[in-house]
């Protein structure tokens, strides 16, 4: 590291962190790609394919927060090693599976070991990057979401025609031995003084005590309703329902998520430049609300006019992740960093471990209509929780410089609550 520079290699950390997470966003969006072949392999009903789809999610769910604390004691490397290690065996055990039962047991537990990279690496990027560019840094980090989505997207169903799903499934173990090569490799302790907590910052309370971290978390996970109604459904309704290709069908799906890594890059740029992470993730939640509502309303039109409005209601389901993530990790700072993403990252599994089959049931119910119909609910009320959020360290910012020419009268007293 001496001889390439702490400067530079920051970009280095940034890098292998993101790979990392790919390998993960490559099997929690790469098996929902695969649910034609696993509805026709393992025999599935609608609501079984809800439950596959669902139990990485599941697995996550219990795992995140312990997964944020063990990384804030023991640090990034050995978290991102063994976890991922663990899951790529896991993987190529479930590429030999025959039953639904078997399948899902084995995703669950892959989920809970592959969660060890959602927290850790966000913390390593954070430790790296200051205030400034940590938007940028984190909004590049959450790239790694729609890198892996488009990759397995692109990759998995060839796979799956050539192979069948053991290879596919083989693949996914692949990309998690290289992401927790890359983890255990790259990853380094962020210099003294950029790791170093600020004054005050060993007394911030815990983030699950925290009702600041509840509102961001809590309204970001209710954006991820929309998200996963065309991520991780996306595929499924436009070939069973709108009768494209599986290649066409997951071709889309790809475009949506190479948009989407741009759009996140942008999002994480965009909130350096405002000096906010609150305000551009309510405004992206207003229009993924709009979005949605556009799908729930085209879900029989021409798909002339259906598609653009999925890929919109996608890129924007994508886009907002690394605000959140960034907001979360400045709300708690540094020394509490990992238990603050494994806390956000928990409540996102939930929605990750129970949309999916709850969607599938209204689905099944009803009918794709109703079910997008219902998912406008979501970052409605994501909008609606995080109106009451205050900006992280809003109270702290300094004031601006009073330039030449200005006035030199001293601002008028905070006035003391009635």
């Amino acid at each position: 590291m001496d001889g390439l520079g702490k400067d530079r290699y920051r970009w280095v950390v940034l890098a292998a962190g993101t790979l990392a997470q790919a390998s993960f966003s490559a099997m929690a969006f790469g098996v929902p790609v695969l649910a034609p072949q696993l509805r026709t392999h393992y025999d599935l009903s609608l609501g079984q394919v809800g439950i596959v789809l669902g139990a990485a999610g599941i697995g996550m769910l219990p795992t995140l927060l312990p997964w944020g604390l063990l990384a804030d004691r023991v640090g990034e490397r050995i978290v991102i090693a063994s976890g991922l290690g663990g899951a790529a065996a896991v993987l190529a055990v479930t590429a030999e599976t025959t039953t639904f039962a078997a399948l899902t047991g084995l995703l669950v537990l892959a989920g809970a070991l592959s969660a060890s990279v959602n927290a850790a690496s966000g913390r390593a990027v954070m430790g790296w990057f200051g205030a400034e560019e940590r938007g940028l840094a984190l909004g590049i980090r959450q790239t790694a979401i729609p890198i892996g989505a488009a990759t397995a997207a692109a990759v998995l169903p060839r796979l799956a025609a050539t192979g069948g799903t053991r290879l596919a499934f083989l693949a996914l173990a692949g990309g998690f031995l290289l992401g927790a090569a890359l983890g255990g490799i790259f990853l380094r302790d962020a210099p003294a003084q950029a790791a170093a907590p600020a004054e005050g910052e060993e007394r911030r309370v815990s983030p699950v005590r925290d009702p600041r971290m509840w509102l961001l978390a809590g309204g970001s996970s209710l954006y991820l309703v929309a998200q996963i109604s065309i991520s991780v459904f996306g595929v499924l309704f436009l070939h069973s329902h709108r009768g494209l290709s599986k290649y066409a069908a997951a071709d889309v799906l790809v475009g949506i998520n190479v948009l989407g890594i741009g759009a996140r890059v942008v999002a994480g740029r965009w909130s350096d430049r405002r000096q906010t992470r609150i305000r551009p993730l309510r405004e992206i939640g207003v229009a993924l609300t709009a979005a949605t509502a556009a799908v729930a309303i085209l879900v029989d039109a021409p798909l002339a006019a259906l598609l653009p409005a999925v890929v919109v209601c996608g890129v924007l389901g994508l886009s907002w992740n690394g605000l959140s993530f960034t907001a979360a990790a400045e709300t708690a700072g540094r020394a509490r960093s990992g238990a603050a993403l494994g806390f956000q990252q928990m409540l996102l599994g939930v929605m990750v471990a129970f949309v999916p089959p709850l969607f599938a049931a209204v689905v099944a119910a009803s009918s794709w209509r109703v079910a997008y119909a219902c998912v406008v609910a979501g970052p409605a009320a994501g909008v609606f929780l995080l109106r009451r959020l205050v900006e992280p360290g809003a109270a702290s910012r300094p004031r601006p410089v009073r330039r030449p020419g200005t006035s030199a009268s001293l601002p008028a007293a905070p006035r003391t609550p009635d």
